[in-house]
């Protein structure tokens, strides 16, 4: 079994920077600039390539996936020996934990690092097996589609030797809430209770606000 990496486990946690991912711009509460603080955010992370669903569905990345939501990023693949299980069976609980809401405002993307072998029908088979629900998704693409959103995203070692080799691939998760252009990481081998903590951070004011009282 490889390794479990130091950098699988502790990683940036409730950091609006948060390896490659952008913060809110402050200083600039118009809604024209905010709209260009969004607006290069999404140029610069959130290419909008067309990757495939475990569902068999087509969907862009930034248009159908990522605008206007909150969300939960992970790269996997479904035949690793390493964090990827541990990583998943944490997802399907913070799945539980979060109830209604995923699907409805909260969206988890587990996107394959081996798009050759990890077709559609394998990740679907995958998804069954560790009981995705609504809002959660297992994500294909084109190999270079993939490489591109891998390096976008942040989920790149600076080693390049360790960076070539998958099965020592960062086992972080990235979270944001993209209108409000809140992001950052935590370990996903974090307890669940703790990711869930972690996500709620981007939440809506409302809902921030609400929990308080």
């Amino acid at each position: 079994m490889p390794k479990i990496n130091r950098r699988s486990l502790f990683a940036t946690q409730k950091q609006p920077l948060a390896n490659g991912i952008l913060a809110p711009a402050s200083g600039d509460d118009s809604k024209s600039g905010s709209a260009a603080s969004r607006g290069r955010i999404r140029d610069l992370y959130f290419p909008n390539i067309v990757l495939t669903t475990h569902e068999g569905k087509e969907a862009r990345f930034y248009d159908d996936l990522i605008k206007d939501k909150i969300v939960v990023i992970n790269m996997m693949y479904a035949n690793c020996e390493g964090v990827c299980p541990m990583i998943t069976r944490n997802l399907a609980r913070v799945q539980k934990l979060l109830g209604g809401r995923v699907g409805r405002d909260i969206f988890i993307y587990s996107i394959t690092l081996k798009p050759e072998t990890d077709t559609r029908q394998v990740l679907e088979e995958y998804a069954h097996m560790h009981g995705a629900g609504p809002g959660w998704l297992f994500l294909t693409g084109k190999p270079e589609d993939i490489e591109t959103l891998r390096r976008k995203l942040g989920f790149v070692d600076p080693d390049p030797e360790v960076d070539r080799d998958k099965s020592q691939h960062i086992g972080n998760l990235r979270f944001g809430n993209e209108p409000l252009k809140l992001w950052g990481a935590c370990p996903g081998m974090f307890r669940p209770e703790a990711i869930v903590k972690s996500i709620l951070y981007v939440d809506w004011p409302e809902n921030k606000s609400a929990s308080r009282r």
